[in-house]
């Protein structure tokens, strides 16, 4: 199983540790938005949880031993608006070791929350 897939499916099931063994202790997660960055631990404490977003159309786009690219439909339970949202990951000893993400919202009146 690929790293991602691998990935995904520990995010959609909410299992923090098989989370924990596919993501390097040195990971650096830069969302889109918010303009902060998060460590592994932060991405551990927003898995698994009420809050945590749930994907849909998973698709990878490209992968090897180094980087990989995904896409997918996020839905999150903030009340903000659903988004595709493209991935980027980077990879070390088989661990994710930066995520990186872009997306675009999926609604003409879009507005990100915490922002009005």
């Amino acid at each position: 199983m690929s790293i991602i897939e691998a990935y995904n499916v520990a995010w959609e099931n909410g299992d923090v540790e098989a989370l924990g063994a596919l993501i390097h202790d040195d990971c650096v997660f830069n969302p889109h938005v918010g303009g902060f960055t998060m460590s592994k631990s932060d991405i551990l404490g927003f898995a698994g949880g009420d809050n945590t977003p749930q994907s849909e159309q998973r698709r990878i786009l490209f992968e090897n031993d180094e980087v990989g690219v995904a896409h997918s439909i996020v839905h999150f339970s903030n009340d903000s608006d659903s988004e595709a949202v493209m991935s980027f990951m980077r990879f070390k000893d088989g661990q994710i070791i930066l995520m990186e993400t872009g997306a675009t919202p999926l609604s003409d009146d879009y507005k990100l929350i915490g922002t009005e």
